[in-house]
């Protein structure tokens, strides 16, 4: 049987990656493709690699087990599933529609009512009414795709049952592999959600929550944690399930057919989770070289280059050290980004915003000065940046002060626009960035979130007061006060903040591209409500 899936992931021209969960071992075939389950204390799962599809071109698909249709469901209401491949005609234009924050949806009325409409259930609710050619050419999941550490009533009744076993696990928070699978199930299993991901590539990239909140905000935090009888349990299944569900799915067919960890787990005869423990224990640690797990990744989308950004397991926060990413795995995104002549758009994913409300910006930098100081003065800098969630890339000035030239460089190269799309804050915004050397290319900062999920009260003053220019002026003070250096750019809010479910869209035509937000009004409608042009007025010849 088939018991969740299944998901489109990376298509190329000739190639489709479609992954599944079964309820048992199977051989799982699609188009001709077919591949076998693997399995994960007692889960199955299969990646199948569609090999030989034609380019430029739209495939309805079947999902087959063991020789048996399994997908499409019987008496479905939605349009076939479809494979559309890249080609020469679709190279100039993308349609990416993109978000973060999403809450499954929940049987208690109150929250349900608490929650709203989910943005991409509307969105999924209005495809099945448009042509195929209107369709999302990618989706793109900046983080929280499940949330680990908040849990509806539906699932604390779920593990109650665990307290006679492990009585010293959280009660409120998900602890295990099984209990995982289970998340992932309520959050992909809305058929709505199924459908769309079974038509859309789907790019995903978690953040905190998919974890825990505030998850590797600092060496204190990571110190915290390790020190509970149930942490290494925790971030062990984490890493893991996000790897089966999330991770496999965004290599290109080259780079997992060249990836040792996949071809070990992948091809592991029984039970993988000695593999894959393996694998997350590695990916926690902080190795910062050829023994740790790159979970940044890059797609080509035509003349459109996409690199997602992993900007929460890739911090290094040992000695004496505070940066987002490590060295090896900058360089490789300053490497993948780099393509002069070949892209008209680069597009950049990172669950957390490079530009944030001025004021708060500023107060992150204040804050990391003030808790690398010793004594009372670091202790009360730590306390208030996990208690305030200040860990955004402000708050790793070097690492931010990096991704900023690397911005800078690619905005050089003859691209038409650069946008940095990122989710986390709870409200959406685009930012136009003016950097130092005045580059050609339009650079914007565009931040969807949430897309399914309550905004506290006090987000929207205190938001709106970090964009105010006041608030602006007096933080800058008070960070060259404290000693931060003088940041290489400036930037502009266009739209926002928005506060509400959303999803976005950045549509690329040649080269031209622009964004709009939409809110839903009811479950299968939504409104628009900011729509901007994102590339410079006038033409930027491309440098070769």
């Amino acid at each position: 049987m088939l018991v969740l899936g299944p998901v489109l992931r990376h298509v190329g021209e000739t190639t489709a990656q479609v992954w599944v969960q079964t309820d048992g071992p199977a051989t799982v075939r699609v188009l001709g493709c077919e591949t076998r389950t693997f399995e994960v204390q007692g889960h199955h799962f299969a990646l199948v690699g569609v090999t030989g599809l034609t380019p430029d071109s739209r495939t309805p698909y079947e999902v087959h087990l063991d020789g048996e249709q399994v997908w499409p469901l019987t008496n479905t209401p939605f349009p076939a599933s479809l494979i559309r491949t890249r080609g020469p005609e679709s190279d100039g234009s993308n349609r990416i529609i993109f978000g973060s924050c999403r809450y499954a949806k929940v049987a208690d009325p109150k929250l349900s009512a608490k929650l709203g409409i989910d943005a991409l259930d509307a969105y999924a609710s209005r495809m099945v009414r448009r042509d195929p050619e209107e369709w999302p050419d990618a989706l793109l999941l900046l983080g929280d795709q499940v949330y680990a550490d908040e849990l509806t009533p539906q699932i604390r009744r779920r593990i109650a049952g665990r307290r006679d076993s492990h009585p010293d696990w959280p009660d409120d928070e998900i602890v295990d592999f099984g209990e995982y699978v289970g998340l992932y199930r309520d959050a992909w299993s809305d058929p709505e959600i199924r459908w769309l991901l079974s038509t859309v590539p789907t790019a995903m990239i978690f953040d905190d929550h998919d974890v825990r909140d505030d998850w590797n905000t600092s060496k204190a935090w990571r110190d915290e944690m390790r020190a509970t009888t149930w942490w290494e349990h925790r971030i062990r299944a984490g890493l893991a399930s996000y790897w089966v569900f999330q991770h496999i799915g965004n290599l290109p067919p080259e780079e997992l057919a060249a990836d040792a960890d996949a071809a070990r787990i992948l091809g592991a005869q029984g039970d993988a989770w000695p593999q894959l423990a393996e694998l997350a224990d590695r990916a926690d640690a902080e190795t910062d070289g050829a023994k740790g797990v790159r979970f940044s990744f890059r797609w080509d989308l035509g003349r459109s280059r996409f690199v997602m950004i992993d900007s929460r397991n890739g911090r290094i926060l040992e000695d004496g050290q505070h940066l987002m990413l490590g060295d090896p795995e900058f360089d490789w995104v300053e490497a993948a980004v780099h393509a002069p002549g070949t892209v008209d758009h680069l597009v950049l994913g990172t669950s957390l915003p490079w530009l944030l409300p001025h004021a708060i910006g500023e107060l992150q930098t204040v804050n990391e000065i003030a808790a690398s100081k010793p004594g009372w003065r670091g202790r009360l800098g730590e306390s208030i940046r996990q208690g305030a969630d200040l860990e955004h890339w402000a708050a790793f000035r070097e690492s931010f002060d990096r991704l900023t030239r690397m911005i800078e460089r690619a905005a050089q190269s003859g691209v038409a626009s650069v946008n940095v799309l990122s989710g986390d804050v709870h409200h959406s915004y685009a930012a136009r960035a003016d950097l130092e050397s005045a580059p050609p290319a339009a650079v914007h900062q565009l931040t969807c979130s949430p897309v399914h999920n309550h905004v506290e009260w006090f987000v929207k003053p205190g938001f709106r007061l970090g964009w105010s220019r006041f608030t602006r002026r007096l933080t800058e003070r008070w960070s060259e006060k404290a000693g931060a250096p003088a940041k290489t750019v400036d930037w502009e809010r266009l739209a926002g903040p928005l506060f509400g479910n959303t999803i976005a869209t950045l549509d690329i035509t040649d080269r031209r591209a622009e964004v709009f937000f939409e809110q839903p009004t009811s479950a299968a409608a939504l409104a628009e409500r900011a729509r901007l042009e994102l590339t410079a007025p006038a033409p930027v010849e491309v440098v070769t």
